[in-house]
């Protein structure tokens, strides 16, 4: 299983900052018994391990390399990889900057590096062989992209940042690579004009493509503003330590870093 987490944009929302805004410390972690400070995106590349991944890619802006000296090439059980997204040109093709890495017959698991949600184990839910997005639910769906669903959980429509009905908001999503093949020749055939993975999966469903929506999220948080990630200390404060599978406590998303082979 690969991961994509696009992480080029430049975080105007809480800059200035003196780095990348996926290393902002939010919450702790431990290396070797000393707490350390944690990077926010430590949290989704968390949970993508947790999910199966073990490569993961990093799609980054020419001015980045901070976040590449963070993470090295590998953490836990999980191979890092890098590309690079030229200029500035939305989450579309930041994801598709990715697609070259990844062949046909993969799983792809892909987040917002500067969000954190509950449970840490949400992305197993998510089927393998089709387009599902981890939905949670929130107080202000007009910010996020919320997704219409019918009484099975399929898809009908995502209203990118507009009100509706709906107060479940797409987090994270999975899919068969193929998939991310098929969208990608849709988003060029649309001339590469979809920003948003909201406007271009409306789309894919018009074309009969199908996309299921799981609503196993908890709690989610954008930390990429000052109320984020106030909001998401408070919530990291209030969750109690989880466990590992030998049953043994440990802070919140412990990973073994790794120096790569």
């Amino acid at each position: 299983m690969w991961g994509i987490i696009p992480a080029a944009g430049a975080g105007s929302r809480i800059q200035p900052l003196a780095f990348s805004k996926e290393l902002l410390p939010v919450g702790s972690r431990m290396d070797d018994g000393v707490e350390r400070p944690r990077a926010v995106s430590e949290y989704l590349v968390d949970r993508m391990i947790l999910a199966g991944a073990t490569r993961i890619c990093f799609v980054i802006s020419p001015g980045k390399s901070d976040i590449l000296e963070y993470y090295g090439g590998r953490i836990g059980p999980a191979h890092l990889g890098y590309v690079v997204q030229a200029r500035p040109a939305g989450l579309c093709d930041a994801v598709f900057c990715a697609l070259p890495l990844i062949p046909p017959d993969e799983i792809v698991v892909v987040g917002l590096p500067d969000t954190i949600w509950f449970p840490d184990d949400g992305l197993r839910a998510l089927p393998a062989g089709v387009l599902g997005f981890l939905l949670f639910p929130v107080d202000h769906p007009e910010f996020f992209d919320a997704v219409d669903t019918d009484a099975e959980g399929w898809v009908q429509r995502i209203r990118v940042k507009e009100p509706g009905d709906s107060r479940w908001i797409w987090g994270a999503f999975k899919m068969p690579a193929s998939v991310l093949v098929e969208l990608h020749a849709l988003w060029q055939a649309r001339g590469g004009r979809d920003e948003y993975i909201g406007s271009l999966v409306n789309a894919y469903l018009e074309r009969g493509g199908r996309a299921v929506g799981v609503r196993a999220g908890e709690a989610y948080v954008d930390v990429g503003t000052l109320h984020g990630y106030r909001e998401a200390i408070e919530m990291l404060k209030d969750r109690p330590a989880p466990t590992d599978p030998a049953g043994r406590a440990r802070p919140e998303g412990m990973l073994a870093r790794a120096t790569p082979p």
